[in-house]
């Protein structure tokens, strides 16, 4: 009933005016506009909306790239910490940021809906900015000058000057933690998935989407850190403040372009309902035949259920017990909390099948750690002049595979995703799930390319007394950005486009978690085989020195790539697991079942449509 009313409050917006659309996209669509209305297809969303978006995604990732890639070199330089303290800050900050994308994507589907959720923590993450550059321009916020590199015993930043710093760091790391699962929620709410045409462009908007990360990781990794270098923190965190300004104007300047996505209440209390009824009727027996499961004979009707029907599946078969009805005579009467839909046990199914892919995604995100703390030191120790007067950051080697990405980006989605398109029929090109597994091969390269140059490297200075350049170690950031491309992109579309009501940026937040254990993991790691190498040898741990040339970075880097690759074959069994299920969830059967309700049900898109057209639709 309340899809009906919906459908008819629609219709009630539209009358009066001529649209085109067809009545499969109105029977799944309940987005609205800003001001509460019904959107329209011919006015909100699309491509043009989700622009906006892209600009906040350019200008948000700008700002805190050039903040998270060069604050080792700041908290070493600055606060004084060691080398592997001040790596495991940055990558506790980088985790805690991505954890904090499941807060994000938390209160919007359940309360504030994706845009009011990045307008209220995007100015979060802007205050954290300021407060940065300000801690950096005042003396009387940091320690006393020192510096380390000359063997000097500096103090370590302590008390209230230590308090203002980490408070500024994770008003940053809160602020973006909750606003980037958003910006991609948000910019594919933009289109509707039950759209062939619509879903063709979905696809492309991911692609454009990690386009625009690439552009912002590239200008805050050459231009913002050049900033940082030769002006100074301060400077280059108010930049980056500046930044965060820009894209939240972005944001703002859309309002009227969106389809919004009305939040949903909790989304975790149908999850819950479905485990306790489960456990209350443990002890009960499900009936062979299926069409005796509470819900499993709603009909996919237009405006029938928000809720769509999902096929039934085998996996975590126990959870079906929670749609057993009580034997009619008995004084038990049920609940939302003791009995559940086929739908919403299947629901909660797809959420514990992709979890294994998410695990397997971590040890990925745990290189990416790598790059951005141990791979920054090593080009700090290399030559780092490109001519005779012009030096290269250490930071901006991150910039590499950026600046490769924003020409192989657009030239994957041009040319190689519909040519794979003619062989797979896939409307990626290829699946979420393949792509995803091509990043996992070629990650473990990177890590190869790392061991590789950092033990030329260390001959080099420690044998010969010669320092290389600093592009010797440009392969390990090429071979990863060429992986990032196809795993992060791949996982936030398979994530995104799970058969999930509501849910979309809490599963995007999911992808960003991934990044979260990736960089905790980094740490632990660190600590574990600087204790366990310690043991073993009386010079120290691999990663206990301050000093490069006495670490052996080489050898940390070989134990990731062999870690890659083993959890490269973990990656295939369990995407092997959940392709090939007696029964999936809904996937490619809902894609056919919308193209025949197309067929049935819409009218030429070259023909206007008019309330009188639409009402012989209306049950």
């Amino acid at each position: 009933m309340a899809s009906q009313e919906r459908g008819r409050q629609a219709i009630e917006y539209y009358k009066g005016e001529s649209v085109n659309f067809n009545m499969s996209d109105l029977s799944q669509d309940n987005t609205i506009d800003w001001r509460g209305k019904p959107s329209k297809p011919n006015k909100h969303g699309g491509m043009r909306a989700a622009t906006f978006v892209l600009g906040l995604q350019s200008f948000e990732i700008m700002a805190i790239a050039a903040v998270g890639n060069n604050l080792i070199t700041y908290v070493i330089n600055e606060m004084h910490f060691s080398l592997s303290k001040s790596a495991n800050l940055v990558t506790n900050f980088v985790g805690t940021v991505f954890l904090l994308a499941l807060l994000g994507g938390y209160l919007s589907d359940s309360y504030l809906g994706s845009f009011w959720t990045m307008l209220i923590f995007g100015f979060v993450e802007l205050s954290g900015f300021i407060l940065l550059s300000v801690q950096a321009h005042l003396p009387q916020l940091k320690p006393s000058q020192c510096n380390m590199g000359n063997g000097e015993t500096c103090e370590e930043a302590k008390g209230f000057k230590a308090f203002i710093f980490f408070l500024a760091l994770y008003l940053v790391a809160l602020g973006s933690g909750c606003v980037k699962p958003n910006m991609i929620a948000h910019g594919a709410d933009q289109f509707n998935p039950n759209n062939p045409k619509q879903s063709k462009k979905l696809s492309t908007y991911f692609n454009f989407a990690y386009f625009a990360f690439s552009m912002g990781e590239l200008i805050a990794l050459t231009v913002l850190v050049w900033v940082q270098t030769h002006s100074g923190m301060d400077v280059g965190f108010g930049v980056s403040a500046a930044a965060m300004a820009m894209g939240l104007i972005s944001l703002v300047s859309g309002t009227l372009y969106y389809r919004n996505k009305p939040p949903q209440g909790s989304i975790f209390t149908p999850i819950a309902q479905v485990f306790v009824a489960a456990i209350l009727k443990r002890k009960e027996v499900c009936p062979s035949n299926l069409q005796m499961l509470h819900g499993s004979q709603n009909a996919n009707t237009a405006f029938s259920s928000d809720v769509p029907n999902l096929l039934h599946t085998e996996k975590f078969k126990f959870l079906d017990k929670a749609c057993i009805k009580v034997e009619e005579g008995t004084n038990r009467k049920e609940t939302p909390w003791t009995l559940c839909t086929t739908a919403q046990v299947e629901q909660v199914k797809i959420i514990l099948s992709v979890v294994p892919i998410f695990a397997c995604t971590i040890v990925f995100n745990t290189i990416l750690a790598q790059l951005q703390t141990f791979s920054v030191q090593q080009g700090s120790v290399m030559d780092t002049h490109l001519t005779k007067s012009f030096r290269i950051p250490p930071a901006s080697l991150q910039a590499i595979p950026y600046i490769m990405l924003i020409f192989v980006v657009p030239l994957y989605d041009a040319f190689f995703v519909p040519f794979a398109r003619k062989f797979t029929g896939h409307v990626s090109g290829i699946s979420p799930l393949q792509r995803i597994g091509f990043g996992l091969f070629f990650v473990t390269f990177s890590m190869v390319a790392a061991a590789l140059m950092e033990k030329k490297r260390r001959d080099s200075a420690v044998n010969s007394n010669e320092i290389i350049s600093i592009f010797w170690i440009t392969p390990q950031f090429l071979i990863f950005g060429l992986s990032e491309m196809f795993t992060a992109v791949g996982l936030i579309e398979f994530f995104y486009k799970q058969s999930l009501k509501g849910m979309q940026a809490f599963l995007t937040a999911m992808t960003y978690c991934s990044y979260s254990f990736g960089f905790y993991l980094s740490s632990v790691l660190v600590s574990l085989v600087n204790k366990i190498t310690s043991s073993w040898s009386s010079n120290g741990g691999w990663l206990t020195d301050n000093n490069l040339n006495k670490d052996r970075l080489d050898l940390f880097y070989w134990m990731l790539a062999v870690l890659s690759f083993l959890n490269f074959f973990n990656y295939l069994f369990w995407s092997s697991w959940y392709s090939h299920s007696p029964s999936s969830p809904i996937g490619n059967q809902h894609e056919i079942k919308m193209e025949e309700n197309n067929k049935v049900h819409s009218i030429n898109s070259s023909k206007n449509i008019t309330a009188q057209d639409i009402d012989t639709y209306i049950p």
